[in-house]
This record gives structure tokens, C-alpha cells and sequence, in this order.
């Protein structure tokens, strides 16, 4: 997986995660990108600093904490928020163990079961904007995953 900073053309930062470069480009040129703050579809690679290992033989240099760092104003997630992500992050792990991963036939299966044709079940899979754009146009309700989730044929 390759993690990209990403921008919309209203200023939204986030990130994307992508199997390669390849497939970010393959994902823009079909529209499949949108800022989750506002919906563009505008979006681009946001300038990031590049990830360089520190060499072996490097000394550590401890460096002073702010105020404003030690408070989590500078740039770090406030105390509260950092607590309700890592309560939302329980709560998916916990409705995950629940469910049953089906993967690529997500949108297939789930409109079996909104149709009838399966019973319903919780299930967790994938689908791109586009597929879940059309099972909200049929009046089919799900919810996607708010905190990234690794398959568990990708899982060490």
C-alpha cells in the first residue's frame, strides 16, 4: 500500500490509500477520487516531505517540546478527538469480529439481501464510488468503514 497526501480544490487535506502509483492515476482518471470533506472530485497530491530513514549510525537528538505541541494544538489531533477516533476504531474492530468480509462482491451481495434473494447478514467488503453511488440511488442504505481496514487476505 502507498499512502498519498491529497488535496481538493477547496483546501480539504486528506489521505488516500492506494496498491500503487499506478492505481491513484488509474482512480483519478476515473473519478473515483472525492475529497470525504465536501465530495469534489478535484483532487490532487498535495505536496508531502518525503519519508528518509535515519542512518544507523545517527545519534537521537531529543528535541524540546512547545507549549503549544505539549497542549496539542500544533498540528496534533486534540485530546478529545484522539479519544473518540480511538473509540470509533473499537467500535468497527468490534462490529468487524461480527461480520463476514466477502470483498470484491460486496455490492452484489448486498443487493441480494436488500432484494430478498439472501438473508440479511452483516457483511464489510469494497466497492468504489461509483457502485456506491448507484446502492444508494436503489434506496439501498450501508455504511462505509471510517478507519482504514486491511482485508484479511493482505493481513501478516
Amino acid at each position: 500500500m502507498i499512502v498519498f497526501d491529497l488535496s481538493c480544490d477547496n483546501g480539504h487535506r486528506f489521505e488516500g490509500w492506494f496498491r500503487s502509483s499506478s492505481d491513484y492515476e488509474d482512480q483519478g482518471a476515473r473519478g473515483l477520487i472525492a475529497c470525504p470533506h465536501c465530495g469534489s472530485g478535484e483532487v490532487g497530491k498535495a505536496p508531502m516531505a518525503p519519508a528518509v530513514p535515519a542512518k544507523g549510525n545517527a545519534r537521537k537528538v531529543e528535541v524540546a517540546r512547545t507549549s503549544e505541541e505539549a497542549t496539542g494544538q500544533g498540528g496534533a489531533l486534540p485530546p478529545a478527538l484522539q479519544e473518540a477516533m480511538r473509540k470509533l476504531a473499537k467500535l468497527q474492530a468490534e462490529t468487524i469480529k461480527d461480520s463476514t468480509y466477502v470483498g470484491d462482491r460486496f455490492v452484489e451481495e448486498t443487493r441480494a439481501m436488500h432484494y430478498g434473494e439472501k438473508d440479511a447478514a452483516l457483511i464489510h467488503g469494497k466497492a468504489d464510488a461509483q457502485e456506491a453511488r448507484e446502492l444508494l440511488e436503489e434506496g439501498i442504505s450501508f455504511a462505509p468503514l471510517l478507519i482504514p481496514f486491511t482485508p484479511p487476505e493482505d493481513a501478516n
